[in-house]
């Protein structure tokens, strides 16, 4: 469903789908930390940080040596890989998806959480009442920035969120339901479900996702409650970095740009297409930064 919904009604529409949003104070979270190494340009924190009562989130923290005295800060969500966190903050898997590290050396604080069930992160969402992964996904993510804003090196005004893939989207999914987030990097993240696979929802719909898509919504893109113009509107007008490669096989290009003709004002979007298959090529990337410090800083 290209056609965009009303505003107010967008989050409930994803809820439908995700499951409800739980209630949360915005309390600053309980933190562990696990180790500490100073490099460089930042000190590398191992953390965890309570999302709920029994429920410990592991996570990097990256603190800039050179940095405002209320700096910038960016959630960093890693892609589908087994190392989780670890890639964006540069100890192990692509170079080019080590945004938490190079945010870091620009004065960024940044912060990778493990999304469930990769890296140091196990757990069973659906035992703990969760309908999807990607519920859990956002609220962990949105008590990421709850602890992003009680940092007192942190400008709470100045909060961004940036991934890859499943990072991509989940970066989006924050972004709608956090107001606090004020700039949005989405790289590989979406397509319209109609051009997804041409239009087979299998895989939005296992336990790793919203396993509601097939029960609910027999994988049909045609009953689904929203698409990604919902999500993108929800969003608007906050600043929204598109990276749409070319030659994406898992989220097919055209599908992107439908999604973008169809949102309301397109103001403070950038789309940019590079000649490439999934991945975030080292000019896109860098560009992607350009456009932070032009939001956040």
């Amino acid at each position: 469903m290209l056609a965009f919904l009303a505003a107010a009604s967008v989050l409930a529409q994803m809820e439908q789908v995700m499951g409800p949003l739980p209630k949360n104070d915005h309390a600053a979270p309980e933190v562990v930390v696990i180790e500490e190494v100073r490099l460089e340009k930042y000190t590398r924190r191992k953390i965890t940080f309570l999302a709920e009562p029994g429920d410990a989130v592991p996570a990097w923290l990256l603190i800039p040596h050179q940095r405002a005295k209320r700096s910038a800060a960016v959630l960093c969500l890693h892609q589908t890989t087994k190392i989780g966190k670890d890639e964006p903050v540069g100890l192990g898997g692509k170079p080019n998806l080590r945004y938490a590290q190079e945010l870091a050396e620009r004065g960024y604080i940044t912060v990778a959480p493990d999304y469930p069930n990769f890296g140091d992160y196990k757990i069973d969402v659906y035992a703990k009442g969760y309908p999807s992964a990607t519920m859990k996904g956002i609220f962990n993510h949105i008590r990421a920035v709850d602890l992003l804003v009680s940092m007192p090196e942190v400008d709470p005004k100045r909060i961004g969120v940036i991934g890859h893939s499943l990072g991509g989207h989940n970066a989006l999914f924050v972004a709608a339901f956090d107001p606090r987030i004020k700039a949005v990097v989405t790289s590989c993240g979406f397509t319209s479900f109609a051009k997804y696979y041409k239009g087979d929802l299998s895989g939005w719909s296992h336990k790793g996702y919203m396993p509601r898509v097939a029960e609910l919504y027999g994988k049909d893109p045609a009953r689904m409650p929203f698409d990604f113009p919902d999500v993108l509107n929800a969003i608007s007008p906050r600043a929204i970095f598109i990276n749409a490669p070319l030659h994406d096989a898992n989220f097919d290009v055209s599908g992107v740009r439908d999604c973008v003709a169809a949102m309301k004002t397109r103001k403070r979007v950038v789309v940019v297409h590079p000649d490439s298959a999934h991945d975030f090529p080292t000019a896109e990337r860098l560009r992607s930064y350009q456009f932070l410090d032009h939001q956040l800083k």
